[in-house]
């Protein structure tokens, strides 16, 4: 039994490499991608509980403090993608001893760093909440929401980056909508049932976090029939291996990090030149944009091991094929979503607000936005691409590079037109950072792909 066992789990990692490419790829977006639709779902029901549970003003002062589960969120892709990565090219190798470490070694940098953001956040809460826009009756409503969500930091993050990169889509699929069923059941409970309105709403999510934590702690501690075993050797830092680990996924960090300083952006324009029904209006659109973007981490997060342990294999022509068969469904899938948006736009943010003029603000916000959307997941499956094939480079540069040099001018330069030239900058960041994504892709080519490359 325990032969076969092995046999089966063996067969996960190797099918990467030998099945055809387009059902593999496929069979990995389509798990991930339900999975990070899922947890989209999450986001949109949180946000209807919320409105419907606390009221709009709350609404804004969730999305004050949203910048915070973000940068938690920037943390655990950072180890996720960089310990992937190394993961996946190492069991390509046939290296389970680098495989180990790497996982071993992404579990602790993460468990260090949760554990400096919880309490360095609470110590200095007040004035976070501060720069994040959160002031009067929304400081005093966000504090709450951000108090709860730090406590949770160390239970952040379920590790499903790495159950991938060994072939074992089934179970990080299961990382995902199990938690995500558990939020979407505590959240009404807590927040209509028990009365705790904002807190409620924070004690959901990390309750569902929790679960998945906990599910990840069993499969890679708990589990013997793995390609690798994870033990205390593993887990103490190795300085290579962290160095190499930080080195991959370190642009995931900082597109993190930049995703959470464009929303505080975004937030401080819209206090300083718009109103509040601005603010409530763009955390109705915030929340729809994370919603129709998971796909786009699912075709990332599918493509990465694919990806990943060809490249470790030297099978150039699955490395490429799998790559454009991803940035083909990714594109296609943004256009319709952003074409469904436009349309959509009226009864679709009619379901979250009540007040008439935040409904009208937010409609003509989500039409703006959605033509960008369209466009917005390339350069994430880009920098995904580069990381998977232990490339940073171009990664720093599609994540800080157009987030300095693109975004951040159009949103100050056009923020001062108000509200509306918020929208405009939002969507022009999109389209200008997917142009230089294709070009990167354009001109770099992996060392290994030339005419003659197996």
């Amino acid at each position: 039994m325990t032969a076969a066992r092995t046999t089966r789990t063996t067969d996960h990692t190797a099918r990467l490499g030998a099945q055809p490419v387009g059902r593999l790829l496929w069979r990995a977006c389509t798990q991930t991608t339900a999975a990070a639709g899922v947890y989209g779902c999450y986001a949109l029901t949180n946000a209807w509980f919320v409105g419907h549970g606390v009221g709009d003003s709350a609404m804004a002062a969730v999305n004050l403090a949203a910048p915070l589960l973000l940068l938690l969120g920037a943390l655990s892709t950072t180890v996720g993608a960089g310990g992937a990565s190394l993961v996946s090219r190492a069991l390509g190798a046939s290296d389970r001893q680098a495989a180990a470490r790497a996982a071993g070694n992404a579990f602790t940098l993460f468990w260090l760093c949760a554990a400096a953001t919880t309490v360095l956040g609470l110590t200095f809460l007040d004035p976070l909440l501060t720069v994040l826009g959160a002031r009067g009756p929304l400081h005093a409503s966000a504090r709450p929401y951000a108090e709860v969500l730090l406590c949770g930091a160390l239970v952040s993050t379920g590790f499903s980056s790495l159950v991938r990169a060994e072939g074992r889509m089934g179970f990080s699929t299961l990382l995902w909508l199990v938690p995500v069923s558990v939020q979407i059941t505590l959240d009404p409970l807590l927040i209509f049932g028990f009365g705790m309105g904002i807190r409620g709403a924070a004690l959901g999510t990390v309750g569902g976090q929790t679960v998945s934590a906990a599910m990840s702690l069993w499969f890679f501690f708990g589990q013997r029939q793995r390609p690798y075993r994870i033990g205390l050797d593993e887990l103490l830092p190795h300085g290579p291996t962290v160095r190499a680990l930080l080195g991959v996924g370190l642009p995931s960090f900082l597109a993190g990090a930049g995703v959470t300083l464009l929303a505080v952006l975004v937030n401080a324009t819209l206090a300083a030149t718009g109103t509040a029904t601005a603010l409530a209006a763009y955390a109705v659109c915030a929340r729809l944009q994370v919603f129709v973007m998971m796909p786009h981490t699912g075709i990332s997060q599918g493509l990465q091991p694919i990806v990943g342990y060809n490249a470790g294999r030297s099978l150039t022509a699955r490395v490429l094929r799998a790559r454009n068969l991803a940035l083909l469904g990714s594109l296609l899938y943004g256009l319709l979503t952003a074409v469904a948006l436009a349309l959509l736009a009226g009864p679709l943010v009619g379901l979250f607000l009540n007040d008439p003029d935040t409904t009208a603000t937010a409609q003509r916000a989500l039409r703006v936005i959605a033509l960008g959307l369209g466009v917005a997941g390339l350069a994430p499956l880009v920098a995904a691409y580069f990381q998977s094939l232990g490339r940073p480079a171009p990664a720093y540069l599609l994540s800080v590079g157009t987030l300095l040099l693109i975004k951040v001018p159009l949103i100050a330069g056009l923020g001062r037109l108000g509200a509306g030239g918020v929208w405009a900058g939002l969507a022009t960041g999109e389209l200008a950072t997917a142009a230089v994504a294709l070009l990167l892709l354009w001109r770099l080519r992996p060392p290994w792909a030339t005419p003659g490359a197996p």
